[in-house]
């Protein structure tokens, strides 16, 4: 089973559409399974177009895999807040395996729109031929925020977690894991294994360079973007995608690609 997580920075980078382009192209070629996408956008006032808007992020990605013969995939977006007074943002999640249940829920207090912290996270449920497993696409909040406590997101993300199930907590955490005693510590404390550990094979997993939005004044390389596992799972290798090295870069954030050894159909 092969995973990726990557923070899209929808409709806000240069030469969007070429990189849409590369990001269905490399999709198809290196034949993911289940795709966690945050930062993914539409225009509030676009026309309705196959349960979207017009111009959806995902929707324009889901085209660019069909036209590569990736007929297969689903999608299921969460709307979380409106963004830059024209877009509404959500996270989303894209599988090409068989999708049994899908849900989504807020992580914050708020649940209102109009502000930009409320944040929300889909589930889906996938037949991987002899189990089921759940995923969740998650962009969490920081560590610093005294008005939507991380320390809560984590307790509400981690409540709906299904006890019988393997699952997988994918996205942008905006917790750099070498700051101690901090978010990603305190994910692992909550008994979350991350794969980038697990891995056989992995490289440096810095998924960001400098400073971002949300990270202003930062001039160090971060490991914030994530897939952890509920338990420990064999995996094969964990890579960074998307930095210029390994693909051109897409977003502000790299991605992350994880090779599993669960075995499919």
């Amino acid at each position: 089973m092969k995973l990726l997580t990557l923070n899209c920075h929808s409709w806000q980078e240069e030469q969007q559409l070429e990189k849409l382009d590369i990001l269905a192209k490399t999709i198809t070629e290196r034949e993911y399974d289940v795709i966690a996408l945050q930062e993914v956008s539409q225009l509030a006032d676009a026309p309705q177009e196959g349960g979207y808007k017009k111009g959806h992020f995902g929707l324009e990605l889901l085209k660019r895999l069909s036209a590569l013969d990736r007929t297969e995939d689903q999608m299921h977006w969460s709307f979380c807040h409106y963004g830059y007074d024209v877009y509404e943002e959500g996270v989303a999640l894209i599988s090409r395996l068989p999708v049994t249940e899908k849900d989504s829920f807020f992580i914050t207090k708020s649940e209102d729109p109009d502000h930009w912290k409320t944040r929300a996270v889909p589930r889906i449920t996938v037949n991987a031929g002899d189990q089921l497993i759940d995923f969740y696409s998650c962009h969490l909040g920081w560590w610093s925020d005294e008005e939507e406590l991380y320390t809560e997101q984590v307790d509400r993300l981690l409540k709906r977690q299904h006890p019988d199930r393997l699952s997988f907590y994918m996205g942008d955490f905006n917790n750099h894991a070498g700051l101690k005693e901090e978010g990603y510590d305190l994910l692992l404390t909550k008994g979350l294994k991350d794969t980038y550990t697990l891995a056989a094979t992995k490289d440096s997993g810095t998924t960001v360079f400098g400073e971002i939005a949300g990270w202003e004044g930062n001039a160090q390389p971060l490991r914030i973007d994530y897939i952890f596992a509920s338990e420990s799972v064999k995996v094969k290798s964990s890579r960074v995608i998307f930095n210029g090295e390994h693909y051109p870069v897409v977003s502000d954030h790299f991605g992350v690609e994880v090779e599993l050894k669960i075995k499919l159909f």
